[in-house]
């Protein structure tokens, strides 16, 4: 108990100085030991490696899981270390919703069979999703996490312990400078000869009993000051150390943000696979929905480049004629996005409705009447030329059956 009592005691005493040290050289009361610039590089460059490396942690987290409630959800599973419970992806819920849509609005209808087709993709595009959040987990976000939970805690902790040192090296070295001052002026007052017919002879003994006694107090700072001085220098170098190992840190997540590009080209060329197939399968049934076009199934030798947007990609998908089949109204956007006149020129056509032609270039049309269609290179392919004896104008695809 004692032990213990003696060993608060000075810990409190310690503490207490470096208070009062750190108190005074902020009122510019006590000099300060400053560090090298090198060393005060390094201590630069690794707060910004730290706060930068948050940054992009988070920043990743974002992207990899937009939902903050999932995220902090997710958080509080690896705190408790817990497995966080498997989650379904964005696209694997529409996969679901399309595919419970499909079975209950008809899974034989062209719009059910369609929402099969796009529910499977978008299925395969979750999964690929799946693998790259998981990728990009283990090889990016994981070692980021391991070196703010880690390494940079270990750097931390010894930053203190330096910062201690140094103030218990000014503290030294403000007590040795006030025991020198104390010193010197008890030897002037020593040195005085004293004169014995005064009435106060002791004040000569007293002083030169002073003068001894701060020449031990000096002797005791100047070996606390020696000891102070070998431990800061100590600490200083662990410390340096450490902060150098950053340079190492920097090519361990160059090596991360390398798997980390690999695994997201990875995951978008996937998509882009995906989706291809998907618009080839679309395209072979287009015929069989909106007659006298589909997709063509020639594929680009590469992925479009960044600067091509989807609309310029898609309009470079080649069309050709095809079988007769219904129109449903509604269903235009399955169009591709050219009409190239039919193998024998024009082509029979039922009007599904009647129609009201919006100005003169267009067709009025009545529900059931058969009239003459043909398209035109380079034409909308919403839209066909009808004729009706004399008369020609521009009719709408969704309003026309087309015939064999």
């Amino acid at each position: 108990m004692d032990f213990n009592m003696k060993k608060l005691a000075s810990d409190a005493g310690i503490f207490f100085t470096r208070a009062v040290q750190f108190t005074e050289e902020k009122f510019g009361q006590a000099e300060k030991t400053e560090l090298d610039a090198h060393f005060e590089n390094l201590l630069a460059r690794a707060d910004s490696t730290k706060n930068w490396t948050e940054r992009i942690l988070r920043q990743t987290e974002v992207l990899l899981q937009p939902n903050p409630s999932v995220r902090v959800e997710e958080f509080l599973y690896e705190k408790l270390d817990r497995k966080v419970p498997s989650r379904v992806t964005n696209g694997e819920l529409l996969a679901q919703y399309m595919a419970e849509a499909a079975s209950e609005l008809g899974p034989t209808t062209p719009y059910g069979k369609t929402l099969i087709q796009v529910s499977e993709a978008e299925k395969r595009l979750g999964a690929a999703e799946r693998d790259f959040i998981h990728a990009a987990s283990i090889s990016f976000l994981t070692p980021l996490r391991n070196f703010l939970e880690g390494d940079w805690k270990t750097i931390s902790k010894e930053r203190r312990l330096l910062q201690n040192r140094r103030l218990d090296l000014d503290a030294c070295k403000a007590r040795l400078k006030k025991a020198k001052a104390a010193e010197a002026k008890a030897t002037c007052e020593g040195d005085t000869v004293p004169d014995f017919q005064e009435t106060r002879p002791r004040n000569y003994i007293l002083s030169a009993s002073a003068s001894a006694l701060w020449n031990d107090e000096v002797d005791k700072a100047e070996q606390e000051l020696r000891v102070a001085q070998t431990e800061f220098d100590r600490q200083a170098e662990v410390t340096r150390l450490l902060l150098e190992g950053i340079s190492s840190t920097h090519v361990n997540h160059l090596r991360c943000l390398h798997e980390f590009v690999k695994s997201q080209a990875t995951y978008y060329a996937q998509g882009y696979r995906h989706m291809l197939d998907l618009q080839k399968q679309l395209g072979s049934s287009q015929g069989t929905i909106f007659p006298g076009t589909f997709v063509g199934t020639t594929e680009p030798a590469s992925p479009p480049l960044s600067s091509t947007s989807p609309t310029t990609a898609a309009a470079t998908m080649p069309v050709v004629p095809t079988a007769a089949g219904l129109a449903p109204p509604g269903e235009a956007a399955l169009c591709v996005e050219e009409v190239a006149p039919s193998a024998s020129g024009t082509r029979k056509a039922r009007v599904l409705y009647d129609y009201e032609a919006a100005d003169s270039s267009e067709l009025a049309l009545l529900a059931d009447e058969l009239i003459t269609v043909y398209s035109l290179p380079g034409m909308d392919p919403d839209w066909l030329i009808g004729e009706r004896g004399n008369k020609k104008g521009k009719v709408p695809v969704t309003y026309l059956e087309l015939l064999s």
